[in-house]
């Protein structure tokens, strides 16, 4: 209620103190007050108070502070009470999943041919028509051989560089295994004309680089970056029960009994910096076919028991090959073997990767798992 004094006119009794109550300030439905203070009523309807004319309007006294008693409280029979129920709570939201790892996928030896790779990852939905990667969670993994026999091998480096760093800030990946060839770059790179103890005579590295693809452009754009990235990639690894690796080989197990032991072997190898060394490794990564023929299987098991996973996934041997069809893998008859996906052999426990872009194949982009 709003207290106040209100004094009774001559002639009309003794003045007597009253509190003025909300029928004080009732005027007819038809008085239309104009200024700051008015208000149009309806019949029945509480309104404010409007300043006589001539008159300021009602001041509010310094220090005030509004309290509960200064606000009108109706409880009276001719008001309606309008039951307000209280806003409901929002519903909560519902719990997020926490987010898992995204579809994993594999791609097959490269050498070079930029074009055609992006092509591939555009059309599996990991990189944009920019080149940039948009897979999100994705986790890519590339099985070696970049560089050597097609046109641009520093560029295929350079963006699978940058896809990592892409990848990991959108919370997948991507990643790369160590190949043959990258073996033999750094190789060229670092001994170039320095004797090695083949095996079979002498060789070099700078020998067997432009014997094996190696070009020129790509040796001239090599820089520190490059080969400091080349010389830290893992040699094997195992994701979702599939053990990857860039060569159909069982020579991984003469490094180690664990994926750990081997991938500290051939780092340290490679930082020894000792040319025999460095080409024993190239060597023996070279080696191709144990998964192909009698006891291929038991090979693949061989692996598979020492570092894990149950199936293989390399690269490094075109599925032509494998296939024994004929072919050149340097593409010279002009005629290129159809390769629609990847190889499955060895009683179902390999898997190939590489599709022959080198002799006109296909360079090979798989999401795994894979039937068959």
């Amino acid at each position: 209620m709003v207290e106040g004094s209100m004094t009774q006119g001559a002639g009309q009794g003794p003045e007597v103190e009253r509190t003025a109550t909300l029928r004080d300030f009732r005027v007819p439905a038809y008085v239309h007050e104009t200024g700051p203070f008015a208000h149009s009523a309806q019949p029945g309807e509480p309104v404010v108070p409007v300043a006589p004319a001539g008159e300021d309007p009602l001041e509010v006294p310094e220090g005030y502070t509004p309290t509960e008693r200064d606000l009108p409280v109706i409880n009276r029979g001719d008001t309606v009470q309008v039951a307000v129920a209280p806003a409901a709570a929002p519903a909560p939201a519902p719990a997020q999943p926490a987010p898992g790892p995204g579809p994993l996928f594999v791609v097959g030896d490269v050498h070079g041919y930029l074009d055609e790779l992006i092509a591939a990852l555009q059309d599996k939905g990991l990189i944009d028509a920019a080149g940039h990667w948009c897979a999100g969670t994705a986790r890519l993994w590339f099985l070696g051989d970049f560089t050597d026999r097609g046109p641009d091998g520093i560029g295929v480096i350079d963006l699978v560089m940058r896809l990592s760093a892409e990848a990991a800030a959108a919370g997948g990946y991507c990643k790369a295994l160590m190949g043959n060839h990258e073996l033999l770059l750094l190789g060229a790179k670092r001994f170039g004309d320095t004797p090695v103890n083949s095996g079979a005579g002498t060789a070099t590295f700078q020998a067997a680089w432009l014997l094996n693809g190696g070009q020129k452009t790509d040796m001239d754009r090599l820089q520190d970056h490059h080969l400091q990235w080349m010389a830290r990639l893992d040699a094997v690894e195992e994701v979702d029960g599939y053990l990857l690796v860039h060569s159909d080989t069982t020579a991984y197990l003469d490094y180690g009994d664990s994926i750990e032991a081997v991938n500290d072997t051939v780092r340290e190898t490679l930082t020894r910096n000792d040319a025999d060394e460095c080409w024993d490794l190239f060597r023996k990564f070279t080696k191709r076919f144990s998964f192909r023929d009698e006891g291929g299987a038991d090979a693949v098991r061989s692996l598979l028991d020492t570092y894990g996973g149950t199936r293989i996934v390399h690269g490094h041997s075109p599925i032509p090959y494998l296939l024994g069809e004929v072919g050149s893998e340097d593409g010279e008859d002009g005629t290129g073997p159809v390769v629609e996906g990847p190889h499955i052999y060895a009683d179902g426990l390999a898997i190939a990767m590489d599709g022959g872009v080198t002799m006109a194949g296909k360079l090979l982009v798989q999401q795994l798992p894979l039937g068959g």
